[in-house]
């Protein structure tokens, strides 16, 4: 199954409570909680680049799968990691004490983010 596509996010759930634990300054919260984020996908086989433009903030990460690259959080911290495939349809990262599981079904995508017992979930759907 391909990831290749653009999807816009349709719901999220506990952004305000999670963007808070990871750090993120409450103005960027307040900003960032109503903005309809566009993410692109590009998979050319193991190899993903990821585009997500949030109003004016865009954050790009390109990884290949099984092999250690350097993500940019939502934070514009910069950490290691390395992505999983799961079966075809789920990227697995843990990524310095979060971890982010995205899965494909058809035309939607749900992104959820892991940290201890806090979990912010986005679904988007392909447009």
């Amino acid at each position: 199954m391909s990831f290749t596509g653009k999807y816009e996010l349709q719901s999220q759930e506990n952004f305000e409570p999670f963007m808070k634990a990871i750090g993120l300054p409450d103005d960027q919260i307040q900003k960032g909680k109503d903005i309809k984020s566009i993410s692109e996908i590009v998979q050319d086989g193991k190899k993903f680049k990821v585009t997500v433009t949030t109003g004016s903030k865009v954050l790009h990460n390109e990884f290949t799968i099984g092999e250690e690259c350097e993500m940019e959080m939502l934070t514009g911290e910069k950490v290691k990691a390395v992505v999983q495939l799961e079966g075809n349809n789920r990227l697995v990262a843990n990524l310095k004490g979060l971890k982010s599981v995205t899965e494909l079904n058809g035309d939607t995508i749900t992104n959820t983010l892991t940290m201890g017992d806090l979990t912010y979930k986005r679904i988007s759907k392909r447009i």
